[in-house]
């Protein structure tokens, strides 16, 4: 229980950016994997719904102290997630265990937050998308989003994809692991990272694209592969068109 009551004060996290690198702290990942092994199934049930999962891991409270606003609805925040003063969450959404989520970031309607993600400050995560966990194994990096990154709706940020501070990521985008990422302004694909995870650069606008097949009956008939393009790089017409209204929080 120490190491979740030091993630909830962001005192410690799975992971943090050295430098321009991320790097895991694999001692903690490691807790969290014990704590659901050796955690024993409880009845959590409130009023007249049920709720039965491992003991180790209750559902975190809060109070108006932590500076957070929560909006009624049926939002769930996991115990050892940690939610900065200023952020908003709006219902229903979900924060897993040893996930960070920055000041002043808006997490939106039925959107996900999985273990351990991390997500940086004045961020927007539009509703109906799923930041994806990556729990195991110990020592592999989360799913990260950088400072200031805006993610449309209905978007999947997958398998230790890091997008960069700034970046745009357009509604539908989906990327994981396997995702080639083009970027139409050099004409090459985005390498990838030493460890093969996509990194979307810095002030990226990535939209949903598709890519042709090269051979077999697929190229023959046409059909083509989904593939998320880099339209552009972030200017003064994109920040007016992600602006965050300051009237709402």
């Amino acid at each position: 229980m120490e190491t979740l009551d030091a993630l909830e004060k962001g005192e410690v996290r799975v992971a943090e950016k050295v430098g321009d690198e991320w790097v895991v702290n694999k001692w903690v990942k490691e807790v969290i994997l014990a704590g659901f092994k050796l955690g024993a199934v409880t009845d959590m049930s409130e009023g007249q719904f049920s709720f039965f999962d491992k003991k180790t891991f209750p559902v975190r409270k809060f109070s108006v102290e932590d500076g957070v606003r929560i909006v009624p609805g049926g939002t769930s925040i996991r115990r050892g997630a940690y939610v900065a003063p200023g952020a908003i969450v709006m219902p229903p959404a979900y924060i897993n265990t040893g996930a960070f989520v920055g000041e002043g970031t808006m997490v939106d309607s039925h959107v996900t937050v999985g273990s351990c993600a991390q997500v940086g400050r004045h961020i927007h995560i539009s509703a109906s998308t799923q930041i994806g966990g990556v729990l195991e194994p110990a020592g592999a990096l989360p799913t990260i989003i950088e400072d200031g990154a805006f993610i449309g709706g209905n978007c999947g940020i997958y398998e230790g994809t890091i997008v960069r501070e700034n970046a745009v990521i357009g509604s539908g985008v989906i990327i994981t692991s396997a995702t080639p990422l083009f970027d139409s302004t050099t004409g090459e694909f985005v390498p990838r990272n030493a460890d093969g995870r996509v990194v979307v650069p810095r002030g990226a606008v990535v939209v949903s694209g598709s890519r042709p097949m090269k051979k077999g009956p697929g190229a023959e008939m046409g059909v083509s592969l989904y593939c998320p393009v880099i339209v552009k790089y972030r200017d003064e017409k994109t920040d007016g068109s992600v602006r965050l209204e300051d009237m709402l929080r």
